[in-house]
């Protein structure tokens, strides 16, 4: 019997992954495969389309191509990711980060609870909080602003999902560019600041280079989930009139509340295309920035056997 590396047996090998591999195929490849069936069918949650689906082809993508509504739902999303992911949660993230990496103490300590709570507090939590502080007639922030009667949900409804994001997600940023800064000799800094280096060149010229692929790391995730995240429903449902529903909302009043469920499923399908184009961008410069790294080095290495012969 053919053993592996850690001498189980092909047999005890598999009967290990097997159970992982059944609910990969149950949870993921199946739900898949259904959906992209279901964007090529008519199917509908009621009607005679519930009972006797037609295939349709490509219709269905053919017309969210079309659909004004859906272009316009993603231009908001992009929006949304540019905002809350890119700018906020990276830009926040790196800025706490940055500033209490090099303190002790309660305040550090109270700081990043703070931003952790904010993170794994219920998003049904988190947007009764923000509900309640946004509220026209109640609203805690008109209250400090002295602004009574501003209906920010119904005036500002990109801004404020932006926002309720940017303060839910920060965490994650924070804590993965807290641990890249850990890795930056404070002697490299130090002696950029000897040299006369501003704070800005320091991160241009020390940090950033050294934390590059933490940067795009990062990047890659938070734009991924924002893209696919669907809490702001829970603030805003997409409106007023369409101006808060980015693509998830949007899947979501078509198929379920709409009851178009094929229309849907081809829309699920074109978001999972936009995710992998998102991804591939994100690794092929992640994967560039590494061969920029070793590039010298290994030069260098091919060279230093013909310097010794001669």
């Amino acid at each position: 019997m053919s053993t592996d590396a850690a001498g189980l047996g092909r047999g005890r090998a598999v009967g290990f992954v097997l159970p992982a591999l059944v609910l990969i195929g149950v949870f993921l490849v199946f739900p898949a495969l259904w959906t992209i069936y279901l964007g090529l069918t008519d199917y509908r949650l009621t009607g005679l389309e519930a009972a006797e689906p037609r295939v349709v082809g490509l219709d269905n993508y053919t017309a969210a191509l079309g659909d004004e509504r859906f272009r316009g739902s993603l231009w908001l999303t992009a929006q949304y990711v540019l905002g809350s992911a890119v700018i906020g949660q990276a830009g926040l993230g790196f800025s706490i980060a940055w500033v209490l990496r090099d303190r002790r103490g309660p305040v550090k300590r109270v700081t990043e609870g703070l931003v952790l709570l904010a993170w794994i507090l219920p998003s049904s939590v988190v947007a009764f909080l923000w509900i309640a502080l946004l509220d026209r007639d109640e609203g805690t922030l008109n209250a400090l602003l002295h602004t009574p009667g501003l209906a920010w949900l119904l005036d500002h409804p990109m801004p404020s999902i932006i926002v309720f994001n940017v303060w839910r997600g920060t965490a994650f940023s924070m804590m993965l560019y807290g641990a890249a800064l850990a890795n930056v000799p404070p002697s490299h800094l130090e002696t950029a600041r000897l040299a006369g280096a501003s704070t800005f060149q320091q991160l241009r010229d020390v940090v950033v280079p050294r934390i590059k692929g933490h940067v795009l790391t990062n990047l890659l995730l938070i734009s991924l989930w924002t893209f696919n995240d669907f809490s702001a429903f829970q603030i805003t449902a997409g409106g007023p009139e369409g101006r808060s529903e980015i693509l998830p909302i949007y899947i979501y009043n078509v198929a379920l509340s709409g009851g178009r469920l094929g229309f849907g499923a081809a829309i699920s399908f074109l978001v999972l295309i936009i995710n992998l184009v998102l991804a591939f961008v994100y690794l092929r410069l992640l994967r560039t920035r590494r061969e920029d790294a070793r590039g010298p080095a290994s030069g260098a290495g091919r060279r230093a056997p013909g310097g010794a012969g001669r």
